[in-house]
């Protein structure tokens, strides 16, 4: 286990109420290609804090990571409906895209 790793775990242990632990935690899961324990630890994210538009679209990374393209589909959607996702342009035209290219498939 990394010492990122080691860390974002302990920020999970002593703050198990905070999404930005669990956030951290998945994006370097994702980062490593272990898309199950990433998508476990984003899944956490989003339900302490279901505005957390980057939490999603790291979720629907994860899920599209480990070959589920309409749970990938369903994160993303969802970050879509987010406060940030609903004023961010460039956060909205990526998203779409990414949609886009998962229908196109």
């Amino acid at each position: 286990m990394s010492d990122r790793e080691t860390l974002f775990r302990q920020m999970v242990t002593q703050f198990p109420d905070s999404p930005m632990g669990h956030f951290s935690l998945g994006r370097l899961l994702v980062d490593e290609q272990r898309w199950s324990e990433a998508a476990e630890a984003l899944a956490a994210a989003t339900r302490l804090d279901p505005g957390y538009a980057a939490a999603w679209v790291a979720l629907g990374d994860a899920h599209l990571g480990g070959g589920a393209r309409e749970e990938a589909k369903t994160a993303w959607r969802q970050a879509l409906e987010t406060p940030h996702g609903q004023r961010d342009l460039s956060l909205q035209a990526d998203l779409e895209q990414r949609l886009a290219e998962l229908e196109d498939f």
